[in-house]
């Protein structure tokens, strides 16, 4: 008994703005604890190698594939998942931006290609096509040729632009 509570540790950690506390085993990834204990499915598992990125989120404000982290390296740490972008019911423009230029087709990956796409865009908020399109580059999709999710992002910066430029 001994030997399995020291493979175990409390964590603390914010998710999409709601505090947690869990018992953890130390080799339980980050990608299992937001699914399995939180119950928030959209961060999928799509390769566990790092390759897809369908289970990207926001760590501490940046961008990590969830897949390669343990929960307990994220003790203390505020994370963001695709459940946490959308508020009041409105989605976030980059999900309507996904919706509205059909850069889904299955759906497996969006999830992931929208939280790197959100990250992205708090980076560089007025990027070129080409930059896009390097700056999803550890994301993939088995169904699309990536145009229409490149114009999605494309679009979702073209409004925040707008935005940014109406409150000047």
């Amino acid at each position: 008994m001994a030997e399995k509570a020291s493979r175990m540790k409390l964590i603390h950690v914010k998710v999409n703005g709601k505090e947690y506390e869990a018992m953890v085993e130390n080799r339980m990834l980050l990608v299992h604890f937001i699914r399995e204990l939180l119950g928030l499915t959209g961060t999928h598992v799509g390769c566990d190698t790092s390759n897809c990125g369908a289970c990207t989120v926001i760590l501490n404000g940046r961008s990590i594939k969830s897949c390669t982290m343990f929960a307990v390296q994220a003790d203390g740490a505020e994370v963001l998942t695709i459940e946490g972008l959308a508020k009041e019911g409105k989605l976030h423009p980059i999900q309507e931006q996904f919706w509205e230029n059909h850069g889904l087709q299955c759906g497996f990956c969006t999830p992931g290609f929208i939280m790197q796409a959100y990250w992205f865009l708090k980076e560089n908020p007025n990027p070129s096509e080409e930059e896009v399109r390097q700056g999803i580059s550890g994301n993939m999709c088995r169904c699309t040729g990536y145009q229409n999710i490149v114009k999605a992002i494309m679009e979702a910066a073209k409004m925040r632009v707008e935005v940014l430029a109406r409150t000047m």
